[in-house]
């Protein structure tokens, strides 16, 4: 399912235990989650209950289960939708689609354009520019930085980048995304421009103004 919604054009972040989930998806800004019920740590209705106590970010559940009573208590809980196992991929896609829609308004869902200081991206023209000046980019770089300025302020992941990148988690001798981020850096080296910041153990930071 991950590499299905990277090839639609969503980015995509996997947990396989309850806990881990719970965590990221507290400590994190996403869209929407898609949520199974069944597992190790904790199931999906107990994340469902605690996601709800601090987020109103939607929620889609997954499940074998399909009794009705599951379902209800899912909704009741404070799931946007609910889809039993097994499902077309297609059905869940137009169902992420549909909460979205809902839930974000028009034309928010990706802003073509955002600026952070003197830097503008442009993700429809897949242009970058600092003060006017375009600046001359690879392929790579330009999904890093749009991905970067969309989290300007958070920390990414090197596995949130390789995962965008290559479609797999970052390897700990892998460094050609390394490469990509130096060049990237260097590139940004203009007045108004943000800064590129390397967080030991976490990955990496878009930073400007305070947050330098």
């Amino acid at each position: 399912m991950r590499e299905f919604f990277l090839e639609n054009g969503m980015r995509v972040e996997v947990a396989n235990d309850g806990r881990v989930g719970l965590a990221r998806a507290l400590s994190n800004d996403f869209d929407l989650i898609v949520l199974d019920v069944m597992l190790p740590g904790l199931d999906g209705f107990e994340i469902l209950r605690e996601i709800r106590r601090r987020s109103a970010v939607p929620v889609i559940m997954l499940t074998a289960r399909i009794e009705h009573a599951d379902r209800i208590a899912g909704l009741e809980a404070g799931a946007d939708d609910y889809l039993p196992k097994p499902f077309d991929p297609d059905e869940l896609l137009a169902r992420v689609r549909a909460v979205l829609r809902r839930y974000i308004p028009s034309g928010a869902a990706r802003q073509p354009v955002v600026r952070v200081g003197g830097l503008e991206v442009d993700s429809a023209a897949r242009t970058a520019t600092v003060g006017g000046v375009r600046l001359a980019l690879t392929g790579m770089e330009f999904q890093i930085l749009d991905y970067l300025v969309r989290a300007a302020g958070r920390v990414v992941s090197r596995d949130q980048l390789s995962t965008l990148l290559y479609q797999r988690e970052a390897t700990p001798f892998e460094r050609s995304l390394d490469v990509h981020v130096s060049h990237l850096r260097k590139k940004l080296e203009l007045p108004g421009a943000p800064t590129i910041k390397t967080i030991r153990g976490s990955g990496y930071l878009l930073a400007v103004g305070d947050n330098e």
